[in-house]
């Protein structure tokens, strides 16, 4: 029963909006896929007294999961779990969760790996991929059988084992559906098996390929199988790759591999390992030290002058500092350029090294955007004009596609790509823009790399965009969609960055608690995805860089080496040569690394390493409570 007016409560809320209380009635809601659920609003005075709610505002914040209408009727699209919100005059935002469980399979698709023909004695996995009626793939219990097993059996795994030359029909069931696949078992001329190629001594983190080659009488090689691999004992994993074994190793000692062939017919091969050991280290080289406020992320350039200078943002700050680093042992302060910003997030230069593109987030006059500078003398740069007609709601991060005078701002206001063309740096336009057909979403950063941008996209995952490469139709200016990537909610996909076949992908982990206070000491979490982009359309995840009890930042790559500002955990340094597999810290692919903290700090003995860009031989870091450290990677010196 309502025991105010709205009238009441307007009033009511003017003198103690601080002090109401508003709740969801039910706070916790489980729906069926297409179900409905009528959600309610309590207000609350400072005493406990109710209210009634007037005008209430409802949101989803994940409207791919559910729908809510101005009533407060909820309809659950499709499975996964989401937040709903309601606004109140000006009382806090309440919150409900809806849970919304997964559909069952509406049909099964069932293949083998390899094709439906198998060789007497030899063996292949099933795959199956129990699917709803929305398209999603689901993790359910599947059972199988064959319907003539003295032809191929099948084990409670899904492994089919070829016993006598026939046809044999195998079936697998989900969910009171079954999916049914012919195999032909044809004869085998193999008479014996071995593993090759033979590995000799390799390192931990080193990935090793093998495959099972079979002889028949006369000697002659048969290939073509697809065993089951396995590695005895800890320390190793060995996957399926079509018809190889891939294997790696954290630990160094003997590790037996195993290839599992038929039913009656294995083979095996040890593998030595040897510790990866490290000569390097991360020396320490100079130091541009900023304790009075937060900093922000940076970029290392040459000026037109021929000196060299670091340019590096700030946080809840308005200076943009400048840096002459050309002796990097002994950086100098020259200027400090003053925005109307709470936050000078991002700084990049154009190729050119004229001009310079400064983010802006938290200005007083609500006109974000970015900022356009003048680097004639880059001891001293100057503001050259504004941008903030279209993104107004603050700018992130942006990347600057020096051949074609554009930038790509993410703008947090619309979380789309807002492309700018500064061919005529003084009046800046927009000229196209780009983003997820959503309406709720996040977009954090963009990157560009021969052509193709990367945009992280929070919980959407990693976007990949034909940005001028030409391989999707897509331009600097209308870019198209190539791929996406998303790793399960909380996905968090902060940062990109391209080396080769693999894009490294930076997840960013705050406390949930954490209120935007930088003043004191921050447990960030997260880690590095390795994603293998050798078929662009279809990424898959290979490999992770994780350091315990610290979060991952912004990244840099170049001759093999991986470099992270990974927040508490520091400067760290990565060797990413050759093929990746597994987990690199476990492996000891890490290689250097240094804590970005000393006497001059906001916060005493907290790092909050930022990231790092390799210029000149030196690596330029910014800290968020230290400002700029300039290292380098040393290698050990070679021997005559």
């Amino acid at each position: 029963m309502l025991l105010m007016s709205s009238a009441i409560l307007v009033g009511a809320l003017q003198g103690q909006a601080a002090q109401a209380q508003v709740h969801i009635r039910p706070a916790e809601v489980r729906l069926a896929v297409d179900a409905e659920r009528q959600l309610r609003v309590d207000v609350t005075d400072s005493l406990g007294r109710r209210m009634a709610p007037g005008s209430v505002r409802w949101f989803s914040l994940n409207t791919e999961i559910v729908s809510v209408d101005s009533t407060g009727i909820v309809r659950a699209l499709r499975p996964g779990a989401a937040r709903i919100a309601a606004h109140v005059g000006d009382a806090p935002m309440a919150m409900a969760t809806v849970t919304v469980p997964e559909l069952p399979p509406a049909r099964l698709e069932l293949g083998a790996d390899g094709g439906t023909r198998i060789r007497v004695g030899s063996s292949a996995a099933l795959r199956v991929a129990p699917i709803t009626r929305l398209g999603d793939t689901v993790d359910v219990p599947v059972t199988y059988r064959s319907e003539r097993p003295e032809v191929a059996s099948v084990d409670m795994g899904g492994r089919v084992y070829a016993r006598r030359s026939g046809r044999a029909v195998l079936v697998a069931a989900a969910g009171g559906i079954e999916a049914r696949l012919e195999a032909d078992v044809v004869p085998n001329p193999a008479v014996e098996y071995n593993i090759g190629p033979e590995i000799g001594i390799i390192r931990t983190g080193d990935v090793a390929r093998l495959s099972v080659i079979g002889r028949s009488v006369d000697g002659m090689a048969v290939s073509g199988f697809r065993p089951e691999w396995s590695v005895a004992g800890s320390g190793a994993t060995i996957e399926s790759d079509g018809v190889e074994g891939v294997f790696v190793a954290e630990q160094p000692g003997s590790h037996r591999v195993v290839a599992l062939i038929g039913a009656e017919a294995m083979a095996s091969t040890v593998i030595r390992v040897e510790p990866r050991t490290s000569p390097g280290e991360v020396v320490l080289i100079g130091r541009g030290p900023v304790s009075r406020h937060h900093s922000g992320d940076m970029w290392a350039f040459e000026g037109v002058d021929g000196r060299d200078y670091v340019y590096l943002g700030t946080y809840m700050h308005d200076w943009l500092k400048v840096f002459d680093v050309t002796d990097p042992a002994n950086p100098v302060l020259t200027d400090s350029v003053q925005m109307d910003a709470r936050r000078i997030n991002d700084v990049k230069i154009h190729a050119n090294n004229r001009i310079a593109i400064a983010t802006r987030e938290g200005a007083s006059s609500r006109l974000n955007g970015i900022v356009i500078l003048d680097l004639s003398t880059p001891a001293h740069p100057s503001v050259l004009s504004e941008y903030s007609e279209t993104v107004t709601g603050g700018v992130h991060n942006v990347w600057i596609l020096s051949e074609h005078d554009v930038v790509y701002a993410a703008h947090n206001g619309t979380s789309d790509i807002h492309i700018i063309d500064i061919s005529a740096p003084s009046a800046p336009r927009e000229v196209g823009r780009w983003g997820l057909d959503k309406q709720r979403k996040v977009l954090h950063d963009v990157y560009v790399h021969e052509g193709y941008a990367y945009l992280s996209y929070w919980n959407d995952g990693l976007v990949m965009l034909d940005a001028g490469a030409g391989t999707h139709g897509g331009t600097a200016q209308a870019p198209t969609l190539v791929s996406q990537f998303k790793y399960p909610i909380p996905g968090n996909t902060h940062t990109a960055w391209r080396h080769g076949r693999y894009l490294f992908v930076g997840d960013e982990i705050y406390p949930s608690d954490w209120d935007g206070d930088a003043d004191r000491r921050i447990d960030a979490r997260g880690y590095i995805h390795v994603l293998d982009y050798a078929d662009p359309e279809k990424p898959i995840e290979v490999a992770r860089y994780e350091v315990p009890e610290a979060g991952a930042h912004n990244l840099w790559a170049e001759d093999d080496l991986l470099y992270v500002g990974y927040y508490q955990g520091g400067l760290r340094v990565v060797d990413i040569s050759g093929e990746l597999r597994g987990d690199l810290y476990h492996q000891g692919r890490e290689i250097g690394m240094l804590l970005t903290t000393d006497e001059n700090t906001t916060v005493p003995n907290w790092p909050m390493t930022w990231g790092a860009q390799v210029f000149k031989g030196n690596i330029f870091s910014s800290d968020l409570h230290s400002g700029l450290w300039v290292t380098k990677y040393q290698r050990e010196p070679l021997t005559p």
